[in-house]
């Protein structure tokens, strides 16, 4: 490993300080990539949704047909996460990542030649494997990288890319559906990965074998923990059981807001960017937000458990004013209210997600961040079905599914704190022992 990425001692102490503040600014470049990473994979991820009223007439696809094709997605991303998460903490992130970026951005394109609901099932099953090493990567490179006390906060500045990545799909979609049609929309943006390559490739590395990254010596020496040791602790449950409560209102609002704007407000593809600007731009100040106000009690002295639970809370309750906006007849109104639910997920979000840094050692937060995420995306793939029957039930009525996803936050947090009511981290020696 050259100095410049950060030389230490066996015993973790660093040579110089000069190689403290070249660590110190190479993680923050780390965060960047990440960031970078996680903004493409949302512009894929979105492609779809903003296209699906042009889709749905196109290839004649119904709204429970449009549900099944969002589970493909979701169903896929969630069980491949139980084999991405071990596979990168053994891989590293380094090689696991870009492997993932080629496989997914080849999936995205793909969807450019698909004809009918079977080929387009296809293609976002295959999107679904291919990006679900995303958010355990970036979980594992957080926790590979930086201390404690600054992970939220690089968890909040990755977590904005999916913000971000909303708000540039909203830009390129329509402009290159204007002027070159809906297949170049795919093919443009799942090229943007290959770009990205070319960032990784020479910039990232694994930290040291002894790295300084967590301010102390983590001699990557512990072993990589199966999924039934990890399952024995509370805090593996209560992340996980946390994504299961609110990965689904998430979905909801990434493949059915634009839905709901286009049936509601009778917004088309030209005029649905507005809007949606001012939701995620929202959601960018949420994420970035949740993590710093957790960051902020942690500095005030707070022990992790009261920081990271204190900030989901408040998040939870600022998520409860979405029930009002099918109510409301004001486009620019339900944006308000749905932007303040969007703010409110990735700041909850971003502290869930570290917490599984919070509480396991490096060589095991991809495989609990995996697991997590398939909790998660299990809880999306049964809504987004769910959706799709009640749209046809009600006659395209949101009420029923905007509460659902207004009090999902509060429930996510009961359950939490009643599974772990102290979230301390886990120790190496009691990995195998049950703390049921």
């Amino acid at each position: 490993m050259p100095t410049d990425l950060g030389v230490s001692t066996p015993e973790g102490q660093l040579i110089d300080a000069k190689a403290a503040a070249r660590i110190g600014m190479y993680r923050w470049v780390v965060c960047g990539i990440l960031f970078l990473a996680t903004t493409i994979s949302y512009i894929d991820r979105m492609v779809f949704s903003i296209l699906a009223p042009d889709l749905q007439h196109r290839f004649h696809i119904s709204e429970i047909q449009y549900g099944y094709l969002g589970s493909a997605f979701t169903f896929c991303y969630a069980f491949a996460q139980l084999l991405s998460g071990p596979f990168l903490d053994r891989i590293g992130t380094r090689v696991g990542y870009l492997l993932a970026m080629i496989l997914w951005s080849t999936a995205s394109m793909l969807h450019a030649s698909c004809r009918g609901v079977a080929q387009f099932f296809v293609a976002r099953a295959a999107l679904g494997i291919a990006e679900s090493p995303a958010f355990p990567g970036a979980a594992k490179g957080i926790a590979e990288w930086f201390p404690v006390k600054q992970r939220a906060v690089a968890m909040g500045v990755i977590n904005s890319g999916s913000n971000i990545g909303v708000l540039l799909a909203v830009i390129m979609v329509p402009w290159l559906m204007t002027h070159w049609g809906w297949q170049s929309v795919f093919v443009v943006t799942g090229g943007l990965g290959f770009l990205w390559t070319a960032l990784w490739i020479p910039i990232y590395r694994n930290p040291p074998i002894s790295s300084p990254a967590a301010g102390q010596a983590r001699p990557r020496t512990e072993p990589h923990h199966r999924w039934a040791a990890l399952l024995t602790h509370r805090q593996t449950w209560a992340i996980c059981l946390g994504k299961f409560c609110t990965d689904p209102s998430w979905w909801f609002y990434v493949n059915w807001l634009p839905k709901f704007m286009h049936e509601h407000h009778s917004l088309d593809i030209i005029h649905l960017g507005p809007p949606l600007l001012i939701i995620y731009m929202m959601a960018d100040i949420g994420s970035i937000g949740g993590g710093w106000l957790s960051s902020a009690f942690l500095a005030r002295g707070w022990s992790v458990n009261a920081a990271r639970k204190t900030a989901m809370l408040i998040c939870a309750l600022c998520a409860l004013p979405l029930i009002f906006a099918p109510h409301v007849s004001s486009v620019w109104t339900a944006a308000v209210l749905i932007g303040i639910a969007t703010a409110a997920h990735q700041g909850y979000s971003s502290n869930l997600y570290i917490l599984c840094t919070d509480a396991f050692p490096s060589t095991s937060v991809a495989t609990v961040a995996g697991m997590a995420g398939t909790f998660g995306y299990s809880g999306a793939m049964m809504m987004s079905a769910l959706i799709g029957y009640i749209l046809t039930w009600t006659h395209q009525s949101y009420n029923i599914i905007f509460a659902m996803a207004a009090v999902s936050y509060l429930v996510s947090i009961t359950v939490m704190h009643c599974v772990a009511p102290e979230f301390k981290a886990v120790e190496a020696r009691q990995q195998a022992a049950p703390a049921l």
